[in-house]
């Protein structure tokens, strides 16, 4: 009875993807600021077009208290992802080349192996 098991905090779960800030500074502050200004001004205003600006106020604060905007990580994302494209082009690129030397050194040499291949190969 005396024994008791340790109970460890699980961190995140599958379904629960720990949230990264990616909105820092003056881009932080600017979020909080704007989204508290267009709240006041959805409430003032009223109707639908008062309820989409307190709509997108909302938003603007969100981003700004929880300090993580999921568009600007998309965004990042597929930066990163054209970056990592750009890069396989490069080296490729750059394998082409390399061949290509290699093709023209073989032909300068005279050893060309479509028309004389090497024996026993």
């Amino acid at each position: 009875m005396s024994e008791l098991k340790r109970v460890e905090r699980i961190e995140s779960t599958p379904f629960q993807s720990p949230s990264e800030q990616n909105v820092q500074g003056w881009e932080r502050i600017g979020s909080l600021a704007g989204g508290v200004v267009m709240v006041g001004k959805g409430l003032r205003r009223g109707g639908i077009f008062g309820l989409i600006q307190v709509a997108i106020g909302g938003v603007a604060l969100a981003r700004g208290i929880t300090g993580h905007s999921s568009a600007k990580s998309l965004l990042e994302k597929g930066r990163q992802d054209m970056d990592n494209v750009r890069a396989k082009i490069q080296r490729a690129g750059e394998e082409l080349s390399q061949l290509k030397a290699n093709a023209e050194a073989a032909t300068v040499t005279g050893n060309d192996s479509l028309k004389s291949p090497k024996a026993g190969v």
